[in-house]
């Protein structure tokens, strides 16, 4: 086990906490792309907790699938996914900017999501 997991897990408290601000600020599609963020780097906390080398993915279910997590995690990993690239950047939207096109009801979503994740990563690493 790698002590460097603390330090992800903590980053990943930290992105989960900004994500919420953003939401409550309007920043919709940022929230989304940081609850991706933060499943990523709480995923990465457990990987390295277990002794796995560091994941080099940015894919969340791909991490998880990496760990043989099969679950509510891998659903929840397949959506988050979907925030990576089109939250961030506008040629990966048919049209607009991504802040004109994300909801506060996605960023919710997302953060929901992203909050049980990092919940059951902290159950595994304590």
């Amino acid at each position: 086990m790698s002590a460097r997991y603390k330090d992800w897990m903590s980053q990943a408290e930290n992105d989960l906490d900004w994500g919420n601000d953003s939401c409550s600020n309007g920043f919709y599609a940022q929230s989304c792309f940081i609850s991706q963020q933060s499943s990523e780097k709480a995923l990465k906390a457990l990987a390295l907790f277990r002794g796995e080398d560091m994941v080099k993915s940015h894919s969340v279910k791909m991490i998880a699938k990496a760990l043989g997590i099969n679950s509510e995690i891998e659903a929840a990993a397949a959506k988050l996914d979907l925030y990576y690239i089109t939250s961030r950047y506008p040629d990966s939207l048919p049209e607009g900017a991504p802040h004109e096109m994300f909801t506060e009801e996605q960023a919710k979503e997302a953060l929901a999501l992203a909050e049980m994740i990092v919940k059951k990563v902290r159950q595994e690493v304590k």
